[in-house]
């Protein structure tokens, strides 16, 4: 069997260092309160961050989660965009660079064609009316 001794504390009964009733009297109670003194807070000293993170207490946790679970939403459909919009460039213009150039040099060359075509006309029909304009049938010479 267990026999249970009761070992007395002796720093529970010992006297403990604080104020006395004589000491109440001589308390400071001044209209000065180092804890509620506005001259003392300095909005200097605190960055627009520390502000932002003190306006966390007052939302409720309920409105913080659906704000964070909204935010991280709308950021993953933004970044989605972003990549698909970004896919798609990428897609459009090398399809163009691809398509267009070759087309366009093409085209370019068929119309230089086409000038070089109607300025031979052009002389050839210069040439038939200075034929039929000059004496005896004669072609002038160049």
């Amino acid at each position: 069997m267990v026999k249970l001794e009761e070992v007395p504390d002796e720093e529970l009964h010992a006297s403990q260092p604080g104020p006395t009733k004589d000491d109440e009297e001589d308390w400071d109670t001044d209209d000065e309160s180092e804890v509620s003194d506005v001259e003392d807070d300095d909005p200097e000293d605190e960055t627009l961050l520390d502000r932002i993170v003190a306006l966390k207490d007052i939302i409720p946790p309920t409105y913080r989660k659906s704000l964070s679970d909204a935010t991280s939403t709308g950021y993953t459909w933004g970044a989605r965009a972003a990549s698909f919009s970004g896919s798609a460039l990428w897609v459009i213009s090398t399809s163009a660079l691809l398509l267009g150039v070759p087309w366009a040099l093409a085209f370019s060359e068929e119309q230089q064609v086409q000038e070089m075509e109607r300025e031979m006309r052009m002389q050839q029909n210069a040439q038939g009316l200075l034929t039929q304009g000059a004496p005896g049938g004669a072609a002038p010479a160049l």
